[in-house]
């Protein structure tokens, strides 16, 4: 359990503090145990400080975004999660067509400013649920599109609670990787470069992108989205799908019928049962097709 002398210090930060928070109220897939300390910090000088007192008082930390690639443990979380607000959602447009993004807005808020400021190019995260901070960190994308095509830099705290900049010939994007995957910095802002367009095609290219997930996702029940990396080669779905595993189920949790990729909390699903239903999927896709699925679902907490 958390000291209480350290949840009493941080207390004394400009941040909203809860203690035994269920984790089911922050993740997309609706799972989750306890977190010892959650706390929404809403500036830099006060994730800062939490951050500090975390490492005096040897506490591990959490840094959440909208807990839509995660599956917390049923047991719930050691230490503090800290969820970013206040001065992270906010929004600025800047000179040359650029957009500088709070880590811990949402993809959709940043992705309506553009279309209200008349500017193309993030299209394709418009339905993508989760944060700017966490799109960053993995590379997110969709429809041909990714977050290193409009990207030009990005803000951090490193582990001496220093504010760096990296600019995007730095940030060493990949398939849903980057400079910060693994590492503990953490994303403060972002700025993205985008193009004069329109506003209507830009809706129109909006709407189409999410009628096109309302037809092939299952965004009615709750997920993590895409469980697997795409295999070189193939598709994860399409070798899920192949091997008779549609609709599928382990305890609560299913492998949707709608998109063979995704895993469903479908019946008060628990954590365990959705590690369960990913090690079968792996283990049948690797019998039957040999091919190695890698997870991109993140689990945290007590084991």
């Amino acid at each position: 359990m958390t000291d209480n002398k350290l949840i009493e210090l941080i207390k004394k930060e400009n941040a909203e503090i809860c203690t035994n928070e269920s984790m089911k109220n922050h993740t997309s897939f609706r799972i989750g145990g306890n977190a010892d300390c959650f706390c929404e910090v809403k500036d830099v000088a006060s994730l800062r400080n939490i951050i500090r007192l975390c490492r005096e008082f040897d506490t591990p930390y959490f840094i959440l975004g909208l807990g839509s690639n995660l599956l917390v443990s049923d047991k719930g979380i050691d230490g503090v999660v800290i969820k970013l607000g206040g001065e992270f959602n906010e929004i600025t447009l800047s000179e040359g067509n650029t957009v500088r993004c709070g880590a811990g807005s949402t993809l959709a808020r940043l992705c309506n400013f553009a279309r209200n400021m008349s500017l193309g190019g993030l299209e394709f995260a418009w339905g993508i649920p989760g944060s700017v901070g966490g799109a960053v960190y993995m590379n997110a994308g969709a429809y041909d599109g990714e977050i290193k095509d409009t990207v030009c830099s990005v803000d951090y705290m490193d582990k001496n609670g220093s504010i760096k900049r990296c600019k995007k010939e730095d940030l060493d994007f990949s398939y849903r990787h980057s400079a910060f995957t693994d590492t503990d910095n953490i994303i403060i802002s972002a700025t993205f470069r985008l193009v004069p367009k329109p506003q209507h095609e830009i809706s129109e290219r909006m709407q189409e992108l999410m009628e096109r997930r309302k037809t092939k996702q299952p965004i009615n029940h709750p997920s993590a989205g895409s469980v697997f990396k795409r295999p070189e080669g193939y598709y994860a779905a399409a070798l899920i799908e192949e091997c008779g595993l549609k609709g599928y189920e382990y305890g609560g949790a299913q492998v949707s019928p709608k998109h063979s990729g995704f895993i469903v909390n479908d019946n008060g699903a628990s954590a365990e049962d959705v590690l369960g239903l990913i090690e079968h999927i792996k283990k049948v896709v690797k019998e039957q097709k040999d091919v190695d699925l890698s997870c991109e679902v993140k689990f945290i907490g007590r084991v």
